[in-house]
């Protein structure tokens, strides 16, 4: 009997490694056709990121042609798997939608009418640097820093810049912080926090006195975030 079940415990630990394979290969399979059955970008995102921390890229060849879907949401969210993935495709196609200002028919992403293709555009191009911020992903800084002056998305741009979190971001976000629109400001603020940018303390000072309020989140004012991140930043002196 002890011959027995070595011999069957020796085929099992042989079986072992091509069972896994086959279980993560239907896993992906799985994904793959949730995300082609789902029709809201959110949904999309969600499985998007499930294939990225599966870190399986026999998803890539079945998700290539969403890289051109007419749909800029839905064309980001493909983009996000390629990136996330390594696949140098992903990062393009997604600078490409937040340069992108031709015409489109409409997509998702305008929840309230009235309907605008200049609306559209502002909210792809949107959604396509929210999406680089949930990447994580340091490539993505050259993409973003000259974006801190576009007046459309500079307030969605300064809040990736902080997810991302890479030091590079610290000086353009100190400097944004004299920006005219209170919302890229404290969040600005925030981001300047999260990289735990002890140099930003002096401009962060200079802020208190700011009352104004973002219109963003719990709205709260510039002199507020400040005071805030102040007293993050001065336990890490």
């Amino acid at each position: 009997m002890k011959a027995v079940r070595f011999i069957i415990l020796a085929i099992l630990a042989l079986c072992a490694p091509g069972l896994a394979d086959a279980q993560t290969e239907q896993s992906v399979n799985i994904l793959v056709k949730e995300f082609e059955t789902t029709k809201v970008f959110w949904q999309q995102f969600e499985i998007a990121k499930q294939l990225v921390r599966g870190g399986e890229n026999s998803a890539l060849p079945a998700l290539e042609s969403w890289l051109s879907n007419e749909d800029r949401h839905t064309r980001c969210v493909a983009a996000f798997v390629f990136a996330g993935l390594g696949d140098d495709r992903g990062l393009e196609i997604i600078s490409a939608v937040i340069k992108d200002k031709s015409d489109r028919p409409k997509g998702q992403g305008v929840p309230t009418a009235p309907w605008s293709i200049q609306r559209q555009i502002t909210s792809d191009r949107y959604f396509a640097v929210n999406v680089l911020g949930e990447l994580k992903d340091k490539r993505a800084i050259p993409i973003l820093l000259p974006l801190l002056r576009d007046e459309e998305i500079n307030y969605e741009v300064a809040w990736a810049l902080g997810e991302i979190g890479d030091e590079q971001a610290i000086d353009p976000l100190i400097e944004a912080l004299g920006d005219k629109n209170s919302d890229v400001r404290v969040i600005a603020i925030q981001s300047l926090e999260k990289l735990r940018a002890v140099a930003a303390l002096p401009h962060l000072h200079a802020l208190l006195n700011d009352h104004e309020k973002s219109r963003l989140g719990a709205q709260i004012s510039v002199g507020e975030a400040a005071k805030a991140a102040i007293a993050a930043l001065e336990t890490k002196r």
